[in-house]
């Protein structure tokens, strides 16, 4: 009879290979063929309206929404979050509402955990109620705090976008294009490679088309960003337009400017790399190269040098 061990690890592999193919088959191999032939042509400004309006229809979203509007906030704090919810892409009807559900929730389950580890403490109760306030301060902060860091995140996105997309319209522009057909160019052309970027120049689109003067609705893409690079550009724009001088020239000198600027902090974090790798070179790596370096002779001089010290004493 076979060994146990044996024939459970041949039915592990047995079934990981299953597994593997019928995700194969299933998920992967779909996905790959719809990617390649990319995204409907007709739909596209279509479905950056519906990602931009509809909420999620899920009961869990449901759930925070009702539960985040019973939370009382004035119209400035609700502005506010609503702006920073845009600036990190979720621009629904409902995200601010959605996001105070999370905090409530977050802030319960911190506070839950507090009290289940509050028999651990030492009877101390001016350390239990610090606990208790510092775990309920902690669960609400916490949501704007990843928040924040997804604004900066899709911010360096944008930002690290700019370079290739000012190509793309210095060419267009140039070839005879217009300037909104020129952001609608760029925009479709970039959805791939930045998909972030490409989104946004589509919404500037779609507000032209909507009525809105072109100054305004690159005014909005500068606010909506929050990005100060996106705000020189749209300077750029706006001053061209009104007073009728060289677009071509003036993208062509930005894109020029935006690369510099970043071989430039590329060049100041490889400078800074020598001074950050003291400490961990310091704590981790010298005490190492020294047990290897100086370890043997250590351990001759306990099994040689410290004998011969002894006799020399006793003698």
């Amino acid at each position: 009879m076979l060994n146990p061990i044996l024939f459970a690890c041949f039915a592990f592999l047995l079934l990981l290979i299953l597994l593997t193919w019928v995700g194969y088959r299933i998920f992967y191999k779909p996905g790959k063929f719809l990617k390649q032939l990319g995204r409907p042509v007709i739909t596209e400004s279509r479905r950056v309206v519906e990602e931009a309006s509809e909420p999620g229809g899920s009961s869990v979203v449901t759930f925070l929404h009702q539960l985040g509007n019973k939370m009382p906030s004035s119209d400035a704090d609700v502005a506010t979050m609503r702006a920073t919810l845009v600036r990190a892409g979720f621009r629904g009807e409902n995200a601010v509402p959605v996001f105070f559900g999370i905090r409530i929730i977050t802030t319960l389950a911190v506070l839950a955990l507090c009290i289940v580890m509050e028999p651990r403490l030492p009877p101390n109760p001016m350390m239990k109620m610090m606990l208790m306030i510092s775990g309920c301060a902690a669960g609400w902060v916490l949501p704007r705090f990843f928040l924040e860091k997804r604004v900066a995140k899709r911010q360096e996105i944008l930002r690290l976008s700019l370079p290739d997309a000012l190509d793309l319209l210095v060419v267009s522009v140039e070839a005879g294009l217009g300037l909104d057909q020129a952001i609608q160019h760029v925009g479709r052309e970039l959805q791939v490679s930045h998909p972030q970027l490409s989104e946004e120049l589509l919404l500037v689109m779609l507000e032209m088309r909507a009525g809105k003067r072109r100054s305004d609705a690159l005014r909005n893409f500068a606010e909506r960003t929050g990005e100060s690079e996106i705000r020189k550009l749209v300077a750029i724009l706006i001053q061209n337009d009104r007073f009728g001088t060289s677009m071509g020239d003036s993208l062509r000198t930005h894109s020029d400017f935006l690369r510099i600027a970043r071989r430039q902090q590329a060049e100041e974090r490889a400078g800074k790399v020598g001074v950050k790798l003291v400490f961990p070179i310091f704590f981790f790596i010298l005490p190492s190269m020294l047990i290897v370096a100086a370890g043997p002779g250590i351990l001759q001089i306990f099994k040689y040098l410290f004998p011969m010290m002894k006799q020399v004493g006793g003698g």
